[in-house]
């Protein structure tokens, strides 16, 4: 393993994090947040001389491989959880660093858990970073370093394969990092495209831009209290619940219907199967509630709102799910570990893996049933290879084997089965909010310290797809 290229490469990423912490910082000038003002300013300066120091000699030895590039990942990840909640602490906004930890892996994974029980008392320049935790970790920060600091095609490839959620990452065009281009080029023209839909509902432009990156990361986080719910507008949860569906979409699809593919594009297996669970879901749930609202249109506003929330793992509010029936609750619990679409900024296991797996169960039965007849998994019509379906059965077997081991370890913190349950479940999936205390209306603050790391931790697993963080154990395994 090239220890040193690791070093270096993680180096540029922090490098990368101290400069974007320009932009809370001017907003903690603007608006006179002294306190603010000087905790942004230390923390950006010192991950820019740190990240300087160790990136000043380049490796004689470039070479970057799959190990190389889970590793890197893991540990730009656990380095930005950290050195990013510096502000929160460092200001007081957050003065116990636990949680300020909490707060910054739920930003940068965009899981949009949080800790804070009065977050209209926070300063807006936190507010902002807060947000904008979101908009960096939805797309990657490796991602963001290779679009602005392109590297050689095969070391790009090997790094966006560590971070891009999903079993497999390819190119949009010949070059790899032509291709991470476009695919910032499709996120930044979104946003753009929701924060100004929001601006002419009458939003105020900061709560726009902050919704807006909350909802590219497909975060959650709100610089309102009641999250989306407080605005009180059927046009504002509209365009949100539009746009969280939009990013939960395979950036793949976008860029064929530029390329003039729409008809291969709206073909996709993927995309037809997760509008279908979404169309089901609302429908279910709308008959299900109807009799809360009182009529049909009112409660198909809000079940549309719930289940792209949860399914996009955004994780916004405008209506406390855990008050409806339990038939409800239980289909956005499913949701909760369906997530949105490989190549999205989604969380959960995404649609093709739970796909690939109702297709490898119902070809085992027929096998079963017809034991000489030869069949295969097939998706988009092609037949999927037998490494590619193996690899997500064991990634499915992992990653229960984490929720199963998480949920015994926090069982232990003393709270009831529906919270325990449901804060790894959300937090693991990157959605947000789950059941009873961490319900829509609640928060993790009522957890120990050791318990939010944990769960901190999970939310980087879930995130990352497990693999680059076991990739850490094995780091000082010669080959």
């Amino acid at each position: 393993m090239n220890h040193r290229m690791i070093v270096y490469l993680t180096g540029q990423i922090v490098r990368v994090i101290g400069v974007l912490l320009i932009l809370p910082m001017i907003v903690a000038g603007v608006c006179g947040e002294k306190a603010s003002l000087i905790a942004f300013f230390a923390t950006a300066a010192g991950m820019i001389a740190l990240g300087t120091a160790v990136t000043f000699k380049k490796p004689e030895n470039k070479a970057v491989y799959a190990r190389e590039g889970m590793a890197v990942v893991a540990i730009s990840w656990i380095l930005m959880s950290v050195l990013g909640a510096l502000p929160f602490f460092i200001s007081g906004e957050i003065p116990n660093f636990a949680d300020a930890v909490f707060e910054t892996a739920s930003g940068f994974t965009t899981t949009g858990s949080t800790i804070l029980n009065d977050i209209e008392a926070m300063s807006r320049s936190c507010l902002f970073w807060r947000a904008f935790t979101h908009f960096i970790g939805g797309m990657g920060v490796l991602m963001f370093m290779l679009m602005i600091m392109p590297q050689t095609d095969t070391r790009t490839m090997h790094l966006v394969r560590a971070e891009a959620p999903g079993p497999t990452a390819g190119k949009l065009v010949a070059k790899m990092s032509l291709s991470v281009r476009i695919l910032y080029a499709i996120y930044l023209t979104l946003t753009f495209a929701e924060t100004l839909l929001l601006l002419v509902g009458g939003m105020p432009f900061f709560d726009a831009i902050t919704t807006a990156f909350s909802t590219a990361g497909t975060g959650g986080f709100s610089i309102r209290a009641g999250s989306i719910a407080d605005y009180h507008s059927a046009y504002v949860d509209f365009i949100v619940t539009l746009f969280m569906g939009l990013f939960s979409l395979n950036f793949t699809i976008y860029f064929l219907i530029i390329s003039g593919k729409v008809k291969q594009a709206l073909a996709n297996e993927e995309l037809r199967t997760f509008v279908g669970i979404v169309a089901a879901a609302i429908v279910l749930i709308t008959v299900d509630i109807t009799h809360i609202y009182g009529n049909f249109l009112t409660a198909l506003r809000y079940a549309g709102f719930q289940v792209l929330t949860i399914i996009s793992t955004a994780g916004f509010a405008t209506a406390d799910f855990t008050e409806w029936p339990y038939f409800s609750q239980i289909i956005l619990l499913t949701l909760m570990f369906v997530g949105g679409c490989a190549g999205s900024t989604g969380g959960g296991l995404k649609v093709i893996r739970v796909l690939v797996l109702f297709k490898s169960a119902v070809k085992e039965v027929r096998g079963t049933l017809s034991p000489r007849s030869v069949m295969v998994v097939k998706c988009d019509g092609r037949a999927l290879e037998k490494e590619v379906v193996h690899g997500i059965a064991y990634y499915f077997v992992v990653f229960n084997i984490i929720l199963v081991a998480s949920i015994l370890m926090l069982a232990m913190d003393g709270h009831d089965v529906p919270t325990t349950v449901t804060a790894v479940i959300t937090c693991l999936n990157n959605v947000g909010p789950g059941i009873s205390e961490v319900g829509p209306s609640g928060n993790f603050a009522g957890f120990s310290e050791w318990a939010k790391i944990l769960l901190a931790f999970d939310m980087l697993l879930g995130r990352l797809e497990i693999y680059p963080m076991l990739v850490l154990l094995t780091l000082r395994k010669k080959y």
